[in-house]
Order: structure tokens, then sequence, then C-alpha cells
């Protein structure tokens, strides 16, 4: 047998390895720290769970899902919309719901994208922006961030053929993994340009609820005329710890969604109806517990700020997502700066290079470890520099 040639030219998931690696010193007796993944080390919120408890016990919510996602959780995403952004969204024609944030990127390549089609991706960014291209045979061409253009992924270099060729452009701010943030300046200039070269804009706006100092993230649908060329994805699982659940929605330009939601509807059967009914509740309910995590947060932030700038590491303090991004020492590549920590120090941190280009040079730090486990962290990571 042989697998398809877009298989033989996709990486292995970044994660996926990251997990092997951990897992094998694990089964070894090692204690092993992860600073890598961001999976929230705190539960999901009462509240979320009981709605979960009470809604798995309906016999109705038994059988298949609606394909678009339930009415309710499509309404309760159209009321988070109002509330948070004041963006008013149609949960019958502009709403979708996904099986997570990461499932819906994947997808709207298939429903986009012709073999030789070009994807504007940042060249630091979520690796299925570009991973969900070459699974389609589709071609990535990276848009250049770094730290002079405060990673901003940069679309006004890209050359004539590439544009000729483009279908999606993404985009995500609050970034992973950078934890960089947008002016709306930015994101109107990203809708311009989108509309100029016929492109659908994508924003992945996983983190917009988990900000820090006072800052509050926008949405790109917020902006004149995004509906016209763009969808947005939002994800319930940082700012409500359901990253287990897989739970999240899209929402945005109608033609867009109804692309996505053929695709799905003929590859995927929906989300478990009392999964959305738990959604519901947490998109509705109170949102304490956001800001309860947020102040966790900003103070692991600090933490891990004064505890990396102490070893000699150039890292910035954040406004937002749950991420700590720092340059590594010199001498070293993110690699093997990643394998140093791993092999003397038992810590597991993520080489920026698996982000993509600009991303060399580079390590990503998770804010989803206790107090203690951090410091003891760098504690070691100090003694394997030494």
């Amino acid at each position: 047998m042989q697998i398809a040639e877009s298989l033989k030219q996709t990486k292995p998931y970044l994660f996926a390895e990251i997990d092997k690696k951990k897992n094998a010193l694990k089964a070894q007796g090692v204690d092993v720290i992860s600073l890598a993944i961001g999976d929230p080390d705190m539960p999901t919120p009462e509240h979320i769970v009981d709605a979960m408890a009470k809604a798995i016990k309906d016999p109705k919510n038994h059988q298949y899902p609606d394909y678009e996602g339930s009415f309710a959780y499509r309404e309760a995403a159209a009321t988070y919309m109002k509330r948070r952004f004041n963006v008013d969204v149609n949960p019958d024609t502009e709403v979708l719901a996904l099986i997570g944030s990461k499932e819906g990127i994947a997808h709207i390549h298939t429903a986009f994208l012709n073999p030789g089609d070009y994807v504007l991706a940042p060249s630091i960014g979520y690796p299925v922006y570009s991973g969900g291209a070459i699974m389609q045979n589709g071609q990535v061409y990276y848009m250049p961030m770094n730290a002079e253009n405060d990673f901003l992924a940069d679309f006004d270099n890209v050359p004539e053929d590439v544009l000729a060729k483009a279908k999606i452009m993404f985009i995500g701010y609050p970034n992973n993994p950078t934890g960089a943030i947008a002016p709306v300046e930015y994101f109107d200039k990203a809708i311009a340009f989108c509309k100029e070269h016929d492109l659908l804009l994508v924003h992945d706006n996983a983190y917009c609820d988990l900000s820090f100092d006072g800052y509050v993230a926008p949405a790109l649908l917020e902006r004149p005329g995004a509906k016209d060329v763009a969808i947005e994805f939002f994800s319930l699982s940082k700012p409500y710890n359901m990253t287990g659940w897989r739970i999240a929605f899209a929402t945005g330009n109608e033609m867009a969604i109804k692309a996505l939601g053929t695709i799905k509807n003929n590859t995927d059967s929906g989300q478990f109806t009392a999964i959305q009914d738990a959604a519901i509740a947490a998109l509705t309910g109170p949102q304490d517990c956001v800001a309860k995590m947020n102040e966790i947060y900003t103070q692991r932030r600090d933490l891990i700020i004064d505890a990396l700038a102490s070893i000699g590491l150039d890292v910035k303090a954040p406004k937002a997502t749950i991420y700590i991004w720092a340059k590594v020492p010199e001498g070293y590549t993110s690699a093997s700066f990643a394998e140093a920590m791993l092999e003397k120090a038992h810590v597991i941190v993520t080489p920026g290079s698996g982000y993509g280009p600009d991303g060399e040079g580079y390590i990503r730090i998770s804010l989803t470890t206790p107090d203690d486990r951090i410091l003891e962290a760098v504690r070691r990571m100090k003694e394997a520099m030494a």
C-alpha cells in the first residue's frame, strides 16, 4: 500500500512528538515537568460540569446531534458575540459548532483550497494553518513575523505570483505562540487587503478572553467590512478549562460558514449535544471564573518572567494568552536548547522552530503549571545551564 503524497509531506504534529518524549522519560521513572502544552491545570468550572451532568442524562441528547450544532448552542454563541464584542451574528446562517477550533481550522482548507493553491500563513503560528494546506496538496507562503514588526504578520510584500494563486490568509491575535497583540488598525488593513485580492481572511481568536494588565482583546468581526471576507474561530478550551471537551464555534461570512458546514456534514456527525449544552452554560453563565483564571495566569506570568530573566533569557511580559515567548541563550538553537532542557533538567519547553521559520531562536513556555512546579522547573534549568 502507498500513503498519499500530501501525507508524506506532513510533519508529525509538534505536540504529539513532545508527548512521546515525555512519556518515554516518565516510563523510566523520571520526574518530568512540562512547560510545553497549553493544557490548563485547573478544573472546568463547576457550573459547566453540572450542566453537563444534567444534559448527559437527557435521552434526547443520546441521538445524533444536529450537523451544524444545536440551535440553542449557536444562539448562545451569538449571545456571547453580542455581549463580549457588541457584534450581531445570525445563529441560523453565520454560526457553526465545531469539535474544537483545530478541527474547524483544518477543514477550512478543504472548503477553499484546490491543489497548488496558496495559503498565506504567519511565519510563526499555530501549525495547523500550514499543515492543513499541505494535506490539501496546497502551498504555503509564510508572511514574515519578528520582534521588529511586533510579531504582526507582514502581508505587504507577498509576491504577485503567489497572490494570483492564494485563497486564504490566516492571522491570530492574541497570538499563539508569541503572545503578541494586534491594534485594530492592523485588522482593518488585513480586511482591505483580502477584499482587494479576493481572499478568505481567517482569524483565530482562541485567546481573546485571556488577557492581563487591563487589556481587552477585540474581535476581527467588530471591524467594518469584516463579514464581507472573514470567518473567525472561537474556542471554549482555554477560557473555561475545557480542552478535553472539544467544543468551539466559527462565525462570520455566511458563504464561508456554509462551505465549512458542508465539509463537516460530509466528514463528521457533529459534537455530542450534551457537551453543547454544557458550552451554553459556559458562554451565557457567570464569567467570574474567567476573571479568576486571568488573575492566576497574571501571577504565573510575572513569576516566570522574573525567573527566566534571572537565568539570562531575553523575555517580555505578554498582555494576553497563556504563553511566554523567550529568546534562547546565545549558542543554542530552539531545538538544541529544548533538547538540553529535556535531557539535563527533565523540563519540557516547546522549540519556537516548530511554529514556523521565524520561530527559530525562541522557545514557548506555557503558564498552565502550578507555581511550585514552575519554580522547580526554572531551578533545574538554571542548574543545567550552569
